[in-house]
């Protein structure tokens, strides 16, 4: 039973890899052509030919915001293909550290955002610190794109010891939250919870973070109440897998 249990985990690890390997291929492809259209729109937009037609000028406008969400997408894609394939290097992380310079950069790309923040302090762990500061960047992202609309956003940051013994972090936000019956598709790549219109992103980004603690050997999840905010915590294991 045991040698089925290890063969069916090299395969699962396999036929993870050939997908990795395949959205990344993908997605590199896709760049070549999609930065030439991206290029051209601009190009056009500051020709100095003749001033564009109001709807031709709309038009153009559409092109580049169709392409540079697109962009984004394929860079989210090879985002979840590296932190996939991306060996493993355990050493000991500061996570309250990431997270104080992440907010503070987060600040500075948008200074009209006021935005309460409370760091735990000595929430130090051990794993990969680039894949664990990408953890920390799409818990963070996530918190602060949900809680715009709040006059006074508040994100926090801090650790928990479960009933389990296991020490749980977490990053909680007073934003819109969401209905804890679709809860199971907050991890999935491209299942987003709420219309592109409302709040804009890949769906990928939670995706990244499952895929990050998976390969820790942890496990992620979420609460909400629509209206109250929503907190997500993980744990990190002492066993790294594939």
């Amino acid at each position: 039973a045991e040698d089925g249990y290890r063969r069916d985990l090299r395969a699962a690890a396999q036929l993870d890899t050939e997908r990795s390997q395949f959205l990344a291929g993908l997605s590199h492809e896709l760049r070549t052509p999609l930065n030439a259209i991206l290029g051209f729109s601009h190009l056009l937009e500051s020709e100095d030919d003749g001033p564009l037609s109001p709807s031709a000028r709309e038009a153009l406008g559409m092109i580049r915001t169709s392409g540079e969400h697109l962009k984004s997408l394929i860079d989210d894609i090879l985002e979840l293909s590296r932190v996939s394939r991306q060996a493993l290097h355990r050493e000991r992380v500061d996570l309250g550290q990431f997270a104080a310079e992440l907010l503070d950069e987060m600040r500075q790309a948008n200074p009209g955002r006021q935005v309460e923040a409370a760091i735990a302090p000595d929430c130090v762990t051990e794993g990969d610190p680039k894949l664990l500061r990408i953890l920390m960047q799409n818990l963070l992202e996530n918190a602060w794109k949900y809680s715009a609309r709040q006059a006074e956003a508040r994100i926090e940051f801090g650790q928990e010891r479960l009933a389990t013994g296991e020490t749980a972090y977490f990053v909680r936000d007073n934003g819109v939250g969401f209905d804890m019956q679709y809860a199971d598709r907050l991890f999935t790549p491209f299942q987003r919870l709420h219309k592109p219109e409302e709040f804009a992103g890949s769906g990928i980004g939670l995706a990244t973070v499952a895929r990050i603690v998976h390969r820790h050997g942890g496990r992620v999840w979420a609460e909400s109440v629509p209206g109250q905010g929503a907190t997500l915590r993980f744990t990190l294991g002492h066993g790294v897998t594939f």
